[in-house]
């Protein structure tokens, strides 16, 4: 085999990679950016396979067992009803999942079809949309999301609209930066001379390619979402008492706090383990995604 051949052929090899494989290489470049996927798998399977590797039930009550410190029944202890806290835990995982990644999707196709239309069409359509959510982008995120809740009641769903709708004006903003950036190119110039449909242009040519900053953007969001979801179960607006989510977990051991503080420790080490993995995994993914890196 001469040089050249040895030369060509790794070159062929690379090209024949998807571009799925070839962002998962960079992305495993970053060992923080796998440290945040690993902890969201984990998440994950916990959140699937709860029934399986849960110990205890998370909301029957034992009270001959209340405030018991971790110990090998009780990995975590317990709370002020004698519920494992693990368990407690675990299905907390599920809901908290739950509400990330349906919130972003609300609001990633709300907000992403918004900003699309009106990036496309620009003129009067824009100024109107933007304006809207120029507006929302006027109330404070978590605000927006209380008066939600509020004037539709505290339930799981009623949470996730909340969330969704209350970032539905970043999304939005971020697609209308992207179209704009990428309507005025010539193979979008060549799909309106075939003959192509608004609607096709904006679904096949313009959304697929604005995709990088949209995935980058929904990891973070996912963070936001639980973030927000905790907070607002943390004040009451949230999930109902007994069911288990980790910012109603916090909230019922913070009056416990200087005597068992093992109550509010692990609810609190978990939203902060899981917000900080998507961080990590948001940014292994923007630095993946961009386009200078790409050798």
């Amino acid at each position: 085999m001469t040089t050249t051949d040895e030369k060509i052929i790794p070159e062929l090899v690379r090209k024949r990679r998807s571009p799925l494989f070839e962002v998962f290489l960079r992305l495993s470049k970053s060992p923080l950016a796998m440290f945040g996927l690993a902890i969201i798998f984990i998440l994950v399977f916990c959140a699937v396979f709860a029934e399986a590797i849960s110990p205890y039930s998370p909301i029957k009550q034992d009270l001959m067992h209340m405030f018991e410190t971790p110990s090998s029944a009780h990995w975590l202890g317990t709370d002020e009803f004698g519920r494992d806290i693990l368990s407690r835990l675990i299905y907390g995982a599920r809901v908290s999942l739950q509400v990330g990644f349906i919130a972003v999707g609300i609001a990633l196709i709300t907000g992403g079809m918004l900003g699309a239309v009106s990036g496309y069409y620009s003129g009067w359509l824009d100024n109107c949309i933007m304006r809207v959510m120029d507006v929302l982008l006027s109330i404070p995120q978590t605000l927006l999301a209380i008066a939600i809740v509020a004037a539709l009641g505290p339930s799981l769903m009623n949470l996730m609209i909340a969330v969704g709708i209350s970032a539905v004006p970043t999304y939005a903003r971020i697609v209308r930066g992207s179209v704009l950036s990428i309507r005025s190119m010539e193979f979008i110039e060549a799909a309106r001379a075939a003959g192509s449909s608004d609607l096709r242009i904006i679904l096949k040519h313009i959304i697929p390619n604005s995709m990088a900053p949209i995935i980058v953007q929904s990891t973070l969001g996912v963070a936001s979402a639980i973030l927000n979801a905790a907070g607002l179960s943390f004040i009451g607006l949230g999930i109902q008492p007994p069911n288990p989510e980790w910012g109603a977990m916090l909230s019922g051991g913070r009056q416990y706090i200087r005597d068992f503080p093992h109550m509010t420790l692990y609810p609190g080490l978990a939203i902060m383990l899981t917000i900080l993995a998507l961080n990590f995994l948001g940014d292994g993914l923007r630095d993946a995604l961009d386009p200078k890196l790409k050798r």
